[in-house]
């Protein structure tokens, strides 16, 4: 299982989680509020409030989550991060696996 972290506005968390989920590409997004993010952008210091979207999915499915932020964020250059997770409630493991699975 991974743990991806991205970052998005608030007015597009809902959006984007849910372009994920209707792919099977993740079991869960948390949509974490009341993120303010400072960072350079194109030689300016920016300042943005934001949402944290903690986004749980296999380690087989990275490259297509990633495609599909891309495609469906407004950033130019979304964050998403990758951790692995080695432990966790085996139930909850086995559910991420079992709602990322391929349906036939």
């Amino acid at each position: 299982m991974r743990l991806l972290i991205s970052t998005c506005p608030p007015t597009d968390a809902d959006r984007i989680a849910d372009a994920l989920l209707s792919k099977r590409l993740v079991a869960c997004v948390s949509i974490v509020p009341g993120v303010r993010s400072k960072y350079w952008w194109q030689g300016e210091l920016v300042t943005d409030d934001e949402v944290v979207l903690l986004i749980k999915t296999q380690d087989h499915l990275i490259d297509q989550v990633l495609a599909e932020l891309k495609a469906v964020h407004p950033y130019q250059v979304p964050e998403l991060l990758s951790l692995p997770v080695e432990k966790g409630n085996p139930d909850y493991l086995a559910w991420v696996a079992d709602e990322t699975r391929v349906r036939g």
